[in-house]
């Protein structure tokens, strides 16, 4: 299997300033290429591709040494292909008749990442299990910066990347060959449906609660928004308010990812087989189209509504949970069956009748056919853990 791990990074003063010129100069390069693919084909109708731009590395190397000069060759050439796929990207969805979304230039909040494609290439990863306290990861033109290992890192490094967010750094290691880490069989199945009043309803009727990070740090948000919008554009004071804000965030962030690995290692130690919705957030998510009355305005569209649930839907991160309920079912060797979700949530778990009264509430399920009531959240689990099984039983006897 293939695996990454982060890692907090303890760099020195030296070492952050260097890792700053390091992604700065990263940076000016992705952003001097965009403008010579740009420029070559709006003046000569010219397509530059990726080999005719690493070709030319070796020349601006050369002629700034104390720059781009002192950066992996590697480095640079992983960066350069992340352009490329950017444009890959923008041609794919130009095909598809998709938002084309031609590459832009990226300003110093959207360029967050270097790449070093191949471990021992302008960089490596001094690992020692006996010493986890001792780790290093080695990096050209930036020198042996500490890393803070809390866990063993299993298969063989591949690529490093390193990430800064707000004020912190970051080292993501992706690993190949990472064994897999197998639980005991327990013998039980279960459906799971995702909300957003509990994040989780199980098909055992077992709720998991949807903390609501977000919500709860929205007062908080607003605040140090509010004093972001009264500094001055450019000035100290403004900088340092950006920092706060985006810390804010980012601890946001980092507790959802947490609440999500604990609700999917719960899941994952306590079934074989999990069934869950194949779910699109991102269609999900969309805001609510708007309604041309004929003359030149709009009418209603519950955009304020719709704007509301998209939040919610996103504070739980239900695309973060599935995501990491995957790779832990992967690694566990547990069973993972997507499942439409088209009408789960009408349709009655002990008769089949499908109408969209049945479900009253949020809440309360009612079936106007056979009288059955229950939580409406546990039915609907009921009913992917069916289609789940029924998904299996198809693939088998095929």
């Amino acid at each position: 299997m293939r695996r990454s791990y982060k890692f907090l990074l303890r760099p020195t003063a030296g070492h952050a300033i260097a890792l700053t010129a390091c992604l700065d100069d990263h940076r000016a390069l992705y952003n001097a290429a965009l403008e010579h693919r740009r420029t070559a084909y709006a003046k000569a109708g010219v397509s530059v591709r990726y080999g005719d731009q690493s070709a030319e590395l070796k020349d601006i190397r050369a002629e700034d040494t104390g720059g781009q000069g002192r950066w992996s060759f590697s480095s640079q050439q992983a960066t350069l292909r992340r352009l490329d796929k950017a444009f890959q990207a923008f041609f794919r969805r130009l095909k598809t008749g998709g938002k084309a979304g031609f590459p832009r230039f990226k300003g110093k909040g959207w360029f967050d990442t270097v790449e070093w494609p191949r471990d021992g290439d302008g960089c490596g990863w001094d690992s020692q299990p006996e010493h986890p306290s001792a780790t290093y990861v080695r990096l050209q033109g930036v020198g042996h910066v500490r890393v803070h290992r809390h866990r063993p890192v299993r298969g063989t490094v591949k690529t490093i990347s390193v990430k800064r967010e707000g004020s912190r750094w970051y080292v993501i290691l992706s690993c190949d060959d990472v064994p897999a880490e197998p639980l005991p069989a327990t013998g039980k199945a279960v459906g799971i449906d995702l909300g957003v009043a509990s994040l989780v309803t199980t098909s055992d009727g077992d709720l998991l609660d949807n903390p609501r990070h977000l919500a709860v740090s929205a007062g908080r948000l607003a605040r140090a928004q509010r004093d972001l919008a009264r500094k001055k554009r450019g000035s100290t004071r403004r900088r340092k308010q950006v920092a706060r804000v985006a810390a804010l965030h980012a601890q946001v962030r980092r507790r959802r990812l947490d609440g999500a690995h604990k609700a999917a290692l719960t899941l994952v130690g306590g079934y074989d087989v999990i069934a869950h919705e194949d779910l699109r957030v991102t269609n999900m998510t969309r805001r609510a189209a708007p309604r041309p009355d004929g003359e030149g305005g709009y009418l209603p569209n519950g955009g304020a509504a719709k704007s509301g649930l998209n939040r919610s839907i996103l504070d739980a991160g239900w695309g973060v949970f599935l995501t990491i309920l995957s790779y832990k079912a992967e690694s566990a060797g547990r069973e993972l069956i997507a499942v439409n979700p088209a009408n789960t949530s009408r349709t009655c778990s002990r008769c089949g009748h499908c109408t969209k009264e049945n479900r009253r509430t949020q809440a309360e399920f009612a079936c106007r056919a056979c009288g059955h009531g229950a939580h409406a959240d546990v039915n609907a689990a009921i009913n992917i853990l069916r289609a789940g099984l029924a998904l299996r039983e198809a693939a088998r006897a095929a």
